[in-house]
């Protein structure tokens, strides 16, 4: 152990099972920190502390206890600001807690893109209906402070208004929530690196949702299809958000949608995208592993990473019809031998009733594929889902 580098994992849940492996690959010591004492990956690392989340003396003690040498985490906001005053006790190499606090508060992001020129969906923060003077429908009703589309919801009128304030409020901690203009046109999101004084660009992932009035994601595909002008509107756009929000040390993961007015932010984070994006997409697409440069990064050491075509690379999240029942239940022996499939899952059992997508938490399986070009990819999607759905659900 005293001859290894030593790096805490924040969160030990499913969504850093990949930078988990990455850092042990590396041969770091890896100590993972998590408040919940039955987390998924708890086995994964080679030390594992339970500390609430809130805990500052807590964090300290482990930093303290193990020596460690650096921080991450992987896919998830909450723990950002714990970790950005940690760095700034012990020196790792991370942003600052004003930056991890702008980040996780939606309307405070807000704020900064204004001051930095930065085009995104306007919004204001309400708590009941009788704050809805002015909205302009359909709006978007969203927690200021959480992700994976938790208590996201469109609003078509005032009636629908309250049920989705409610539902925003169950998903914060916080006493008012973000309602924000509704933006026509695709998703994207844009994985980046800012580091030396520069932000990077490494790839350009479009996105599929379920239908309104939930929009949570169901599938990415990289790279995009997007203009190179409006790639080029995208670089200049990330730039200034990694100049207003004072990135450094650190990915990003920026949701964007484009239209004939152009392109606008929804909103950002410090961090690695999850649903497979950094972990899986982005190696396989771009030849550059963002865990890998986030890890070199967090121990102070030089990155030059090279993105270039490799090939398409995407993940498409299973969504049946709701009260479907399941009649069989495919396992990887089923999709074993067809060609593209890099990964798959599924989660509901045999007899289960199919439920409503509504965030990124009660999703029930993926499959991954790689292709060479665009229509092979779109093609296998298109295939691999049909037969998969049959096999789900016809006797």
């Amino acid at each position: 152990m005293e001859e290894k580098k030593k790096v805490l994992i924040f969160g030990v849940g499913e969504l850093q099972r990949s930078i988990i492996d990455r850092a042990k690959k590396m041969g770091l010591y890896t100590v993972g920190i998590d408040p919940c004492a039955d987390a998924t990956c708890k086995n994964c690392v080679d030390a594992f502390e339970v500390v609430p989340g809130q805990d500052y003396e807590g964090h300290c003690a482990v930093i303290e206890k193990y020596g460690i040498d650096a921080i991450v985490t992987a896919a998830t906001d909450k723990p950002l600001v714990m970790m950005a005053r940690l760095a700034e006790k012990y020196g790792f190499p991370f942003y600052s807690v004003e930056t991890a606090r702008w980040s996780t508060d939606k309307f405070q992001m807000k704020e900064r893109f204004e001051l930095g020129g930065v085009p995104h969906a306007q919004g204001r923060l309400i708590s009941k209906v009788e704050e809805a003077e002015g909205l302009v429908f359909p709006v978007i009703v969203k927690p200021r402070d959480n992700s994976g589309s938790r208590g996201v919801k469109l609003c078509r009128d005032k009636n629908e208004l309250q049920i989705s304030i409610d539902e925003a409020l169950e998903n914060t901690k916080l006493d008012t929530v973000l309602v924000e203009e509704f933006i026509e046109g695709p998703e994207y999101s844009i994985e980046s690196l800012h580091h030396d004084g520069k932000s990077e660009v490494i790839q350009f992932t479009e996105k599929k949702t379920t239908e309104f009035p939930y929009n949570v994601e169901l599938g990415h595909i990289q790279p995009a299809n997007i203009s190179d002008e409006n790639k080029q509107k995208i670089r200049e756009i990330i730039a200034k958000i990694g100049k207003v929000l004072n990135f450094e040390n650190c990915p990003s993961h920026t949701e964007l949608k484009v239209n004939d007015r152009g392109v606008f932010v929804i909103e950002t984070s410090p961090r690695l995208g999850g649903d497979y994006i950094t972990s899986t997409l982005t190696p396989l697409s771009t030849g550059v592993n963002l865990e890998d440069e986030l890890l070199k990064i967090s121990l102070g050491e030089a990155i030059n990473p090279s993105p270039k075509a490799v090939q398409y690379s995407g993940v498409r999240f299973f969504s049946f019809k709701e009260g479907s029942v399941i009649k069989h239940v495919p396992n990887e022996e089923f999709v074993k031998g067809w060609p593209h499939v890099v990964d798959f899952s599924f989660n509901l059992q045999k007899g289960e009733k199919v439920h409503q997508i509504t965030s990124s938490l009660n999703r029930y399986g993926h499959i991954t594929l790689i292709a060479g070009n665009r229509e092979s990819i779109d093609d296998a999607f298109e295939k691999y889902e049909k037969a998969i759905l049959e096999k789900c659900l016809n006797d």
